[in-house]
């Protein structure tokens, strides 16, 4: 591995972690220690090439796909700017979902939403763990999965406990 390879895959990790609001020790603590807090940070600085098998056991620790941890082909990073909420110019098109309630959603649904919500995650590059914020073609499309008009979406979310 290059050295200017491992620099990008440092910085892509230190994008997840930061992005899901995990400090260096958070991280170590989490992971019962097997990531230690100066050999990630050695990782993220390029100054050491992870292996592809740590590589996976971070990525879910981070509850991402492993190749969201590694750096781009071509143009490098993707377009998306790192912001938690997508740019919408029109007001009340937007639906903030709490990811941490997904798990806990009563409704069999829950499963088809959460692998929905899942690569909207993928495509944005937004792994912060806790809320994503949809756009309205976003519920027009759940909609369709769920067999129910748009404007009732919202409404499901917020029955399901969803809906922030």
């Amino acid at each position: 591995m290059t050295t200017t390879y491992a620099r990008k895959v440092g910085e892509r990790l230190r994008k997840v972690r930061k992005q899901q609001r995990l400090s260096l020790q958070a991280v170590e603590v989490s992971s019962g220690e097997e990531f230690k807090a100066s050999v990630l940070g050695a990782y993220e600085r390029g100054e050491r090439a992870i292996s592809v098998p740590r590589l996976q056991r971070l990525a879910r620790l981070y509850n991402v796909p492993v190749d969201q941890l590694l750096p781009k082909d071509g143009a490098g990073e993707p377009a998306w700017n790192g912001a938690s909420e997508p740019e919408d110019d029109q007001v009340g098109t937007k639906v903030t979902i709490d990811l941490t309630r997904l798990d806990m959603a009563p409704e069999a649904d829950s499963a088809l939403i959460g692998r929905y919500l899942g690569m909207i995650q993928v495509q944005r590059q937004d792994f912060n763990g806790r809320v994503l914020t949809v756009r309205e073609e976003d519920l027009r499309a759940m909609a369709c999965l769920l067999d129910t008009r748009p404007e009732l979406m919202r409404r499901r979310l917020e029955d399901m406990g969803l809906r922030r």
